[in-house]
């Protein structure tokens, strides 16, 4: 037998470096001032920037989910990188943070610098977005864990805040103003459920064209999530804020309870905003109920703002000028924590 090399077991580290080679400049045109060195070191740095008198840093960390099937089967694989960060940095948002830096991994069968590159270019792309760096990541070619063609990615977001600016939902009362931000379609969240429907039971192809939508399959399901820290950025600059949250993985029912104080409920009229028509293909295709659809898709609202009634109509127009979608989508009222529909 011929010695073999680590080539021979799947793993190229020429290709490796290939691709550092193509992503050391993407992530570079990210460096926000704080940012210390280059790609390439062990590890990233980053200086507290300055202004803070008792900066805390906040932390989260996120994938993109069953998405990526749909970046495989229509082999485009440059936005779900911005989901990646929007899916870190709108949870950041949600406390107050500013956002600061981004790292992401890569799992992968094998390793091609161009598909890495694109990747890697959407993770830039979002953190241009969200206005912060990304300073270092990993990419590791896994050739016994990944089917041929399939990576997995995920990613670690860090913002900070000054202590006494901290978000966490204590100063909702009953008579606020809830605001619902549009999201760009179904994000990442659901779509286990959204193949399902769409592959199994519509048994359309990615190219095919989505009912109701006017664009096909693949173009409504990689839409990229949009990332709200421009208007975030802008609304705390201009109104006092009770309480954010971001609509993922559990929906408006499933999100916007987690900024509530005990003794304070949302209620949502289910008429104030408009639905993305993705969401009602898949509803009549799948014969969703109205709870389940609640509490796995955001039905068109990706993030919601909370604030006192004399805030709310300069909140709405901040965020307006900011470039986001948003509208008056219900308001807080006095009884058990969670959320209710009205008509």
């Amino acid at each position: 037998m011929k010695p073999l090399t680590y080539r021979d077991a799947g793993v190229d580290i020429e290709a490796g470096e290939e691709a550092v080679r193509r992503i050391a400049p993407l992530a570079k045109a990210t460096f926000r001032p704080e940012v210390l060195g280059g790609i390439g070191a062990f590890a990233g740095f980053v200086r507290v920037p300055s202004g803070y008198h008792e900066p805390v840093l906040v932390s989260s960390t996120d994938g993109v989910g069953s998405k990526l099937k749909v970046a495989f089967l229509t082999d485009r694989h440059d936005t779900v990188g911005i989901d990646l960060v929007a899916m870190g940095v709108n949870d950041l948002l949600v406390h107050g943070a500013e956002p600061l830096y981004f790292l992401d991994y890569i799992g992968i069968g094998k390793i091609d610098p161009a598909r890495v590159e694109a990747l890697v270019r959407g993770v830039a792309d979002g953190c241009r977005r969200a206005g912060c760096s990304l300073i270092g990541g990993e990419t590791a070619e896994l050739p016994d864990l990944y089917a041929p063609g399939e990576y997995d990615l995920a990613g670690f977001a860090v913002g900070i805040v000054e202590r006494e600016r901290i978000l966490d939902g204590a100063a909702v009362k009953p008579g606020d103003v809830v605001l619902g931000l549009a999201s760009s379609g179904l994000h990442s969240n659901g779509y286990s459920l959204a193949r399902r429907i769409v592959f199994d039971v519509l048994r359309l192809g990615v190219d095919s064209p989505l009912p109701g939508t006017g664009r096909s399959v693949g173009e409504v399901l990689l839409e990229p999530t949009r990332i709200y820290a421009s208007a975030v950025r802008a609304l705390l600059g201009a109104v006092p804020v009770s309480a954010m949250a971001n609509v993922t993985g559990g929906g408006l029912s499933g999100n916007v309870p987690r900024v509530l104080p005990e003794g304070c409920r949302v209620v949502l009229r289910r008429s104030a905003w408009r639905e993305p028509a993705v969401f009602a293909t898949l509803r009549e295709a799948g014969r969703v109920s109205e709870p389940e659809m609640l509490r796995t898709f955001n039905l068109g609202v990706g993030y919601v703002v909370i604030v006192r009634p004399g805030d709310a109509d300069r909140a709405r127009q901040v965020i307006t000028s900011a470039g986001e979608t948003v509208t008056v989508i219900g308001e807080v009222v006095a009884g058990q924590r969670g959320v209710e529909l009205a008509g």
